[in-house]
C-alpha cells in the first residue's frame, strides 16, 4: 500500500490561493464606483445574457467576476436568503451586511475545505441609504475575507492597473455621468496604452437613490449610455486637422468666384501668295 505524500497545510493554503486567483484574473474587471445620488458598476462585458452585475434586493446589489457558474450560485442562494429573510420579519431587516456575512462564511468553508476546490470568484455586494455616507460597500475575496470599500474598487483581470487609474482621476461628488466616464477610461486603460470600449461591451448598471419606486437598482441600456458618455464613443472623435474652426459655422460662405476668362485669339492668317513666285 503506497503512502501518500506529505503536503503541509500551509503549502496547501498557498496553492489554493494560487489557483484561485489565477483563474480570477484571466477575466474582465469590474469597477464599482460611489456618486453623488448612489453606487454605479461598470463592466465589460460583450455578452447579453450573462450578466456580472444583478439585484438581490430592493437597496441591494450583486457584481462579481471570476466562474460564472460558480457566483451565479452564489448570487441566487442571496436572493433566497434576502427574499425569506424580507418574507418572515421586514423588508428593512435584509441588510447588505448580513449577506456579506454570510457569503464570507460560505466562500471561507470552501477555501479551506480539503475535499473541492476553491471558488474562483470574487463579489462585490453594495447597498444605497438616504444619503451617500449611509452606502455600504463589501468586497469578498475567494477565502471569505471581506473589506468595506470607499469611494471606488476594482476586482478582477489587471485591477490593480485600473484601480491605479482611478485613484487619479477620480473624485468625491461625480454626478452619473462623471463616474461613468472615469470608470469607462479606467478598464480601457493598461499598461500597454489606452483603448476605448465600445458602448455595446459595457454592462452597467447603478443602485440610484432618485428613484421613487422601492427597488433602486436599474440597468443602463446602450442608447442611455451613448448619451452619457457623448464623445467618448469610438468613431465620435475629431481627426487631426479636421477640427472646424471657432466661429466657422456662423460665418457666411462666400460663393466661388470664377477664374477670369481670356479674350478668344483669332488664328493667324497667311499673307497673299506673291504671283511672281511659282
Amino acid at each position: 500500500m503506497s503512502m501518500p505524500f506529505y503536503v503541509s497545510p500551509e503549502q496547501q493554503m498557498k496553492d489554493r490561493a494560487d489557483f484561485a486567483r489565477k483563474g480570477i484574473a484571466r477575466g474582465r474587471s469590474v469597477a464599482v464606483v460611489q456618486y453623488a445620488d448612489g453606487v454605479l458598476f461598470v463592466s465589460e462585458n460583450p455578452s447579453q445574457a450573462l450578466h456580472k452585475v444583478s439585484e438581490i434586493y430592493d437597496r441591494i446589489a450583486f457584481a462579481a467576476v471570476g466562474r460564472y457558474n460558480e457566483f451565479e450560485n452564489l448570487r441566487i442562494a442571496g436572493v433566497r436568503l434576502a427574499d425569506v429573510r424580507g418574507y418572515s420579519y421586514d423588508r428593512r431587516d435584509v441588510t447588505c451586511r448580513a449577506l456579506a456575512n454570510a457569503y464570507a462564511q460560505t466562500l471561507g468553508a470552501i477555501f479551506s475545505s480539503g475535499g473541492e476546490k476553491p471558488y474562483e470568484v470574487e463579489l462585490f455586494v453594495a447597498e444605497i441609504g438616504d444619503s451617500a455616507e449611509q452606502d455600504q460597500v463589501y468586497r469578498l475575496t475567494y477565502d471569505g475575507q471581506v473589506a468595506d470599500e470607499h469611494g471606488f474598487a476594482v476586482m478582477g483581470g489587471a485591477a490593480d492597473v485600473v484601480a491605479d487609474h482611478l485613484k487619479e482621476h477620480y473624485r468625491d461628488g461625480l454626478d452619473l455621468a462623471g463616474a461613468l466616464g472615469v470608470a469607462v477610461a479606467a478598464l480601457g486603460h493598461s499598461e500597454n496604452g489606452d483603448r476605448v470600449i465600445p458602448v455595446g461591451d459595457l454592462e452597467v448598471a447603478a443602485l440610484d437613490r432618485t428613484r421613487t419606486q422601492p427597488r433602486k437598482f436599474v440597468r443602463l441600456r446602450e442608447s442611455r449610455l451613448a448619451e452619457l458618455l457623448g464623445d467618448r464613443q469610438p468613431g465620435q472623435q475629431e481627426q487631426p486637422g479636421e477640427a472646424t474652426p471657432p466661429g466657422s459655422q456662423d460665418a457666411p460662405v462666400a460663393p466661388p468666384v470664377a477664374p477670369p476668362v481670356a479674350p478668344p485669339v483669332a488664328p493667324p492668317v497667311a499673307p497673299p501668295a506673291d504671283p511672281d513666285r511659282g
